[in-house]
């Protein structure tokens, strides 16, 4: 409810309409649900990268505010391996160029051939980077790149053979525009129905014109789909024919197995972390019991024992301990991996008499959790 609350008040939404968008996962789902994020399964333009460098830069904004913890950080760094690795292994990225591809088409459909026709690009990010190197390949009659920084857009320009406006000249730009294509960091719409009208009044040919709203939220309004010629082609609609294509089928299951085998690692490391302080503790006590009875023993032999025989009874009685240990530290691995692990190592703490606060305190840095 506070975390409702809170967002509701960063963002102005009234909590009763911000609670019909809202979700909670625990446990195993919450992991898989980042996961999942990161490989850009939960993006509107499926397998869409920038959203890896939203979680990185989320993330770093939460260490900085001191509001990401051990856990959080952990979890965060490994979904945005696990992102990565989506991305390097899998043909996910395919799905998101298609995106374009396929805007590309319903765009010839309505227009006819690209290489008669006017493109407006407005934004410089990623996606609308591939839109415009994908024209550019493609072939138009014109290519125009505007963005809120100038100097991004003449950069972009520069690589497609395109032409860089402002921002500013937004309505000019639009006044010749056959297809517009829209995808900026914008919270609100960039292009509205006054935006178009004021276009129209600076003297719009005739003919259909087509947007396609790559934005998320929305970059054109919704209401400009209701002006005479104007056609509004946004992510969900993509998204339904990009769904119907079984060619993109394999590579979303692709990533769906990754994300469920990176869950598992995830949570068997998460359980390890449970048992292993426990035992760490144990063969510490160990060890102490190992030394003072080693010390002990020493003054008891005789003084002209030869070294290699002192050697030799120390490491037989290291040699037993490890033996008795042996078992326990082989066992916590397989029962962690059954989800047993914080059962055992309550048993553990009650047979050997371990306290729970130097548990706590123990610190256990190998990667499998100190279950070696």
């Amino acid at each position: 409810a506070e975390i409702s609350d809170a967002l509701a008040a960063a963002s102005g939404v009234p909590l009763a309409e911000l609670r019909e968008h809202l979700y909670v996962h625990y446990e195993d789902r919450a992991v898989s649900h980042v996961f999942s994020v990161a490989c850009g399964l939960e993006s509107m333009a499926v397998g869409e990268g920038q959203i890896l460098g939203q979680l990185r830069m989320a993330l770093r904004s939460a260490q900085q505010r001191g509001q990401a913890g051990g856990t959080l950080s952990a979890l965060f760094q490994q979904a945005l391996r696990v992102g990565k690795r989506a991305h390097a292994e899998t043909g996910i990225d395919r799905v998101s160029k298609s995106l374009v591809d396929a805007g590309l088409v319903c765009a010839a459909d309505l227009l006819g051939p690209l290489s008669d026709s006017r493109v407006l690009v407005v934004g410089a990010g990623s996606m609308s980077s591939l839109a415009a190197t994908t024209i550019s390949r493609l072939g138009a009659a014109e290519l125009v790149i505007i963005n809120r920084t100038l100097l991004k857009a003449e950069r972009l320009a520069a690589a497609t053979g395109g032409v860089a406006l402002p921002l500013a000249d937004l309505e000019v730009a639009l006044s010749r525009a056959d297809l517009v294509i829209a995808c900026t960091g914008a919270l609100g719409h960039v292009i509205t129905p006054e935006t178009v009208a004021a276009a129209a009044a600076g003297g719009r040919t005739t003919g259909p014109r087509m947007f396609m709203d790559l934005g998320l939220p929305r970059n054109v309004a919704p209401e400009v789909a209701e002006l005479p010629g104007e056609y509004v082609v946004g992510l969900a609609e993509l998204d339904e024919i990009l769904a119907s294509d079984a060619l993109h089928a394999p590579h979303v299951k692709a990533v769906g197995d990754l994300v469920a085998a990176e869950v598992a690692g995830y949570l068997v490391s998460r359980r390890a972390q449970e048992v292993a302080p426990t035992v760490a503790l144990l063969r510490s006590r160990a060890a102490d019991v190992v030394t003072a009875e080693l010390s002990r023993l020493s003054q008891r032999l005789p003084e002209d024992l030869s070294d290699d025989a002192r050697n030799e009874i120390r490491l037989a009685v290291h040699r037993v301990v490890e033996k008795l240990l042996h078992a326990p530290t082989v066992r916590a691995k397989s029962l962690v991996a059954g989800g047993e692990g914080g059962d055992y190592a309550r048993a553990l703490r009650e047979l050997f008499d371990l306290d729970p606060h130097e548990v706590a305190a123990v610190s256990v840095p190998s990667e499998n959790g100190g279950l070696a």
